[in-house]
C-alpha cells in the first residue's frame, strides 16, 4: 500500500517538475521576448521568485518518494534490464542535483549568465524528459 503511494506522490511531483520547466523552457522563453524590457524583468522575477517556492516542495516530494520506491527494490539482485534502467534513471536524477549545485554556484559567485541559465534549463529538462522514457520503460 505504501509502495502505491510513494508512486503516485512521485509521478504528480514529476509531472510538476517536467511541467514548470516545460513552460520556462518552451513556452516563457519565447513568450517574453514579446514584452517590453521592463515587463520582461518583473515577470521573470515573479515567475522564477514563485518557481523557486513551489519546486522546493516538489523536488522534497520527488526525490523523497523516489529514495523511497528505490528502497522497496534494495533487497533485490541488481542484475538485468530492469536493474539497469533503474540505474541510469537513479544517476540522471543524481546528474539534476548536480546541476542544481551547479546553478547555487553560479548564482553565489554571480557567473549565471542569460545563457548559462537557459543551458541549465535546457539540460535539466532533457536530463527529467530522459528519466520519464526510462521510468515508462520500466514496465
Amino acid at each position: 500500500m505504501l509502495y502505491s503511494w510513494l508512486l503516485i506522490v512521485h509521478l504528480l511531483a514529476a509531472v510538476a517538475f517536467i511541467g514548470t520547466l516545460f513552460f520556462e523552457v518552451v513556452i516563457w522563453h519565447s513568450a517574453r521576448q514579446e514584452l517590453a524590457w521592463s515587463a520582461q524583468f518583473t515577470a521573470e522575477q515573479a515567475i522564477a521568485r514563485r518557481s523557486r517556492q513551489v519546486l522546493h516542495g516538489v523536488v522534497v516530494l520527488l526525490y523523497g518518494a523516489g529514495i523511497g520506491l528505490a528502497w522497496h527494490y534494495w533487497g533485490m539482485p541488481w542484475t538485468g534490464r530492469f536493474a539497469l534502467l533503474l540505474s541510469l534513471k537513479i544517476t540522471l536524477a543524481l546528474s539534476i542535483i548536480g546541476h542544481y549545485v551547479l546553478l547555487a554556484y553560479w548564482l553565489t559567485h554571480q557567473r549565471l549568465s542569460p545563457r548559462r541559465a537557459v543551458w541549465i534549463r535546457r539540460s535539466i529538462l532533457l536530463h527529467m524528459v530522459l528519466i520519464v522514457i526510462l521510468a515508462k520503460s520500466l514496465w
